[in-house]
């Protein structure tokens, strides 16, 4: 290990040596990359492999049969390449020197975009209960689209033509290539942190399985599940598919489709509003109509109609039971009356009075008690007698 201090410095070319050394310890290889530039000399090519994720790239230089083995390469093609790390300790740089290069197929892309797409899935990215709901009438809406695309002028036009007043917050970024990953994730970043951007749109408007890979990378995707304003993604056709639309909380079929998604139309939410005052007006009137029946109908009530009618029925029946009760009493009455004459009758004609008043008396010894026979009387016994009209006085004279 190399050893140094502020008081014993290492020059330069020691350090470039050492750095050379250590590199030059590394075994060959596999890197994966996309091609973004190929300049090809005698006998030798020199190929710049840049990562589409992030603003990088790498210098890579081949023998020309090495190149020749897979040319024709489209551009911006994705291989893969078997290289052996070099650095060189004049200028400081590193290089690859490739001994092999592979195109990634669209099969094996394929398979890669479906092994991220379980990867994401697993961690819940794709999720519906994450999904944001959009706002009915943003504020502002951010919209990443290509440079003077037709896409930019389809949600532009659509959504103005169904509300007028909707403003925009546009970044036009490569939507296709090497940079488009890092453009489009650079212009997201700026709309999420923009308070006053209340939806995103990102459109592209279709194109090959090639053109829509940026779409797909897993850095975008992760961004774009991380961000907080709802993202609605118009990318491709029906047909594609790219991740995007997975992690977006809308996906809309065109440009068109996400301006009608975005903002409402103004015309159906003047009918909508009609359509809900009328209904309002409708039912208040019902309403009113019941109400009003109602009142009629308690109104048209004896007890309403007459308030007295309580009163008069109520007294009308104590009257009923004040008659009947006279009725009774006074026939209670004459009965005892005539029962009471009778027994009048009966008392008087039965009682001493009555048989005195037909001539007869009733003689009393000085004691009270009444004599009733003869031979117990005394002669000069004082007795009384008791007359109809009085009494008398007399004296036995013989028993």
């Amino acid at each position: 290990m190399l050893e140094t201090s502020a008081e014993s410095p290492a020059p330069v070319r020691v350090i470039s040596e050492n750095i050379k050394e250590y590199i030059d310890r590394l075994g060959p290889i596999w890197v994966e990359g996309e091609i973004s530039e190929i300049n090809e000399r005698t006998g030798m090519a020199f190929i710049r492999l840049r990562d589409t994720s992030v603003d990088m790239s790498l210098s890579v230089m081949c023998h020309r049969t090495v190149l020749a083995a897979v040319s024709p390469l489209p551009q911006n093609a994705r291989v893969v390449i078997l290289a052996k790390v070099s650095f060189y300790t004049k200028n400081g740089s590193i290089s690859l020197s490739a001994k092999e290069i592979r195109q990634v197929g669209i099969g094996e892309l394929l398979a890669r975009l479906e092994h991220l797409k379980q990867l994401l899935a697993s961690e819940g990215l794709f999720a519906l209960d994450l999904k944001k709901p959009l706002p009915l009438l943003p504020r502002r809406v951010g919209l990443i689209c290509g440079r003077n695309s037709a896409a930019e002028k389809d949600v532009v036009e659509n959504a103005r033509r169904r509300w007028p007043a909707v403003q925009f917050e546009i970044r036009e970024v490569a939507v296709q290539g090497a940079a488009a990953v890092i453009e489009v994730s650079e212009a997201l970043r700026e709309l999420e942190a923009n308070p006053e951007v209340d939806v995103i749109i990102i459109t592209r408007g279709g194109g090959s399985f090639e053109d829509l890979l940026p779409f797909s990378d897993e850095g975008l995707v992760r961004l774009a599940a991380s961000c907080e304003t709802p993202i609605v993604s118009a990318i491709g056709h029906e047909q594609d598919a790219p991740l995007l639309d997975l992690v977006a909380d809308v996906r809309a079929s065109t440009p068109t489709d996400a301006a009608k998604k975005v903002v409402p139309d103004i015309e159906e939410e003047f009918a909508m509003i009609n359509q809900l005052r009328e209904r309002a007006n409708r039912h208040l009137t019902n309403l009113l109509d019941l109400e009003t029946s109602r009142l009629a109908s308690l109104r048209e009530r004896p007890v309403l109609k007459d308030p007295m009618v309580l009163v008069t029925s109520r007294w009308e029946i104590i009257e009923g039971l004040r008659g009947r009760s006279h009725r009774g009493t006074s026939h209670a009455v004459d009965l005892a009356r005539e029962e009471l004459l009778h027994l009048y009758a009966r008392v008087r004609s039965l009682s001493p009075q009555s048989t005195l008043d037909r001539g007869y008396s009733v003689v009393q010894r000085s004691d009270g008690s009444i004599a009733r026979d003869p031979s117990l009387l005394s002669p000069g016994e004082r007795l009384r007698l008791r007359l109809a009209l009085g009494e008398i006085g007399a004296v036995v004279e013989s028993s």
